[in-house]
């Protein structure tokens, strides 16, 4: 009988302990859906730089995080599908640049909230430079070689500077190339002081490290936008926790930079975590 007693005893610890160990397990998920999040985001370098700062809070967290890296109308098509592989983009510049792939996909995506306000988009050349307006270019079209130095075609600047040459009658081709290849060309012509013109926007670092300027564009082709976060449908419900996060995720004009600049200096993660760990307050404020 003893026997049995103590046996009764060791399986009634042993239940009491895995429900235990089991409790622990649910709160150190702190109550997430799905542990893994995956964020879709361009190679642009406020895009990158935001991304890899909701990766490094999320993880801190106890998320799995998945950055998968496309071109734009690719991230706005994925988030639209029923069983999208995406969960959420962070660096949507609406109503204008991105309106395209917001008429193709808005309907089947959900805007979760602005992180910034007044983006602006344009071309750029260096302040030596001595003119200021679009319309200036084609009398000099042989100091900037005929060349506006563009990023990648799916980009919604790339879409506005080809009507920008239409619609100023330019005599210039728009090369593509990158972001950072963009940024490369910029400072190889400020150390030779040589003169380009590119396609630029705000907020970016370059405007940080070089003493630039937009071109003024009197016939309005370049607009100003905010920077939103999209998701898929069905993200928040499935993922509340997470979709919080992104919902609270803003920044200003001066925190975005040093972001960036931290990005830059120190790499993608590594810079992402520096700046995190900076600003904890701030971002686990959006738990």
């Amino acid at each position: 009988m003893k026997k049995m007693i103590n046996l009764k005893k060791i399986s009634g610890l042993l239940l009491a302990a895995a429900m235990v160990f089991g409790l622990g397990s649910c709160n150190s998920q702190k109550g997430n859906d799905a542990v893994k999040v995956t964020i879709l985001y361009p190679n642009w370098s406020e895009g990158i730089a935001m991304s890899h700062l909701a990766k490094v809070a999320l993880e801190a967290d106890s998320f799995e995080v998945e950055l998968i890296n496309l071109e734009p109308g690719l991230i706005f098509g994925e988030l639209s599908k029923e069983n999208s592989k995406g969960d959420v983009f962070l660096d949507a510049w609406l109503p204008h640049t991105h309106a395209p792939y917001w008429e193709d996909y808005g309907d089947d995506l959900v805007m979760m909230g602005k992180i910034f306000e007044g983006g602006t988009t344009g071309l750029v050349v260096p302040s030596y430079v001595p003119i200021n307006s679009i319309e200036e270019l084609n009398a000099h079209k042989e100091q900037f070689d005929g060349e506006i130095i563009g990023i990648g075609s799916g980009a919604g600047i790339h879409a506005a500077t080809l009507k920008a040459i239409d619609e100023y009658e330019l005599d210039f081709e728009q090369i593509t190339s990158s972001g950072p290849a963009m940024v490369a060309s910029i400072q190889k012509a400020v150390r030779d002081e040589s003169w380009i013109v590119a396609t630029g926007w705000k907020p970016h670092y370059k405007w940080a490290n070089f003493d630039l300027k937009y071109l003024e564009d009197p016939k309005g082709v370049y607009p100003t936008d905010y920077i939103g976060i999209v998701s898929r449908k069905g993200f928040e419900e499935d993922k509340p926790e997470a979709a919080r996060f992104f919902k609270n995720f803003k920044l200003s004009e001066e925190q975005l930079y040093a972001l960036m600049d931290a990005v830059d200096k120190n790499g993608e993660e590594a810079g992402a975590k520096a700046w995190y760990n900076a600003n904890k307050a701030l971002v686990d404020g959006w738990k």
